[in-house]
């Protein structure tokens, strides 16, 4: 399980401190699919990085599995059971599919294992397996290499930072598939992710609205999805998404 605790994450902007979050507190039980959602500068990635690690709040505090891992860094956290997926999937040069998949299992890893990995997110071992996770694959290809990776590691808690971003169509389609997939199999776990894609919204047990820095909605979808349906915390980005593809 995850708390956070009263939250609070300020930067500085010409000389003045501006409040991004605002003493936010909330849980996340484990097996559940969570997705958070709130209009654009609203603080959702940024609460995102506050879990992970790679942001630090100004104030609060972060338990997580009934440790307190507030002052832990991204590297601690990700020991500890946590994996973030961030908006455009990072590139390694030099570093082959096979690779990857072996270091995010943290374990001796069989070829067979690996091609599993890369067939649970519909990708053709055979023709991936040994590509080089750099600027020749696409954007789809990238984000669901990348879930792979977090699909081997099994950890606690997997965090999504608007995962449609950057991908065409049949991609967000595939991606619509292989989270349907993780909800079905989720096992000790929980997935939280930032999105304001109503498809992903219709797969979460929970959707938590931001707006402000501060939780302003918080159910399951029948109760909350008909609320924000066609308003900026909502679907905007989808119907755009359809009308650029």
């Amino acid at each position: 399980m995850l708390e956070l605790k009263n939250i609070s994450f300020d930067v500085e902007d010409e000389g003045k401190s501006v409040e991004i979050i605002r003493n936010l507190s909330l849980k996340i039980e484990s097996n559940k699919f969570v997705v958070i959602t709130g209009p654009n500068g609203s603080g959702k990635s940024t609460l995102a990085k506050i879990i992970a690690g790679i942001e630090k709040p100004t104030s609060g505090q972060i338990v997580f599995d009934g440790e307190d891992i507030t002052e832990k860094n991204i590297t601690e956290r990700a020991k500890s059971g946590i994996s973030f997926a961030f908006q455009q999937p990072v590139k390694f040069k030099g570093i082959e599919v096979f690779d990857l998949l072996k270091f995010s299992a943290g374990k001796k890893l069989s070829f067979a294992d690996a091609c599993n990995y890369l067939s649970e997110v519909g990708l053709c071992a055979r023709d991936y397996i040994n590509r080089e996770v750099n600027s020749s694959l696409s954007g789809g290809e990238l984000k669901r290499i990348e879930l792979a990776t977090i699909i081997a590691r099994k950890t606690k808690l997997s965090i999504f930072d608007e995962p449609e971003a950057g991908i065409d169509l049949w991609s967000f389609q595939n991606l619509i598939h292989i989270f349907e997939n993780m909800r079905k199999n989720i096992r000790q776990s929980s997935i939280v992710v930032i999105s304001h894609q109503e498809r992903i919204l219709n797969i979460a047990d929970e959707i938590i609205v931001i707006d402000g820095g501060k939780i302003t909605k918080r159910g399951n979808v029948k109760e909350i999805l008909p609320e924000i349906v066609g308003t900026s915390a909502a679907v905007k980005g989808c119907k755009k998404m359809e009308r650029e593809i």
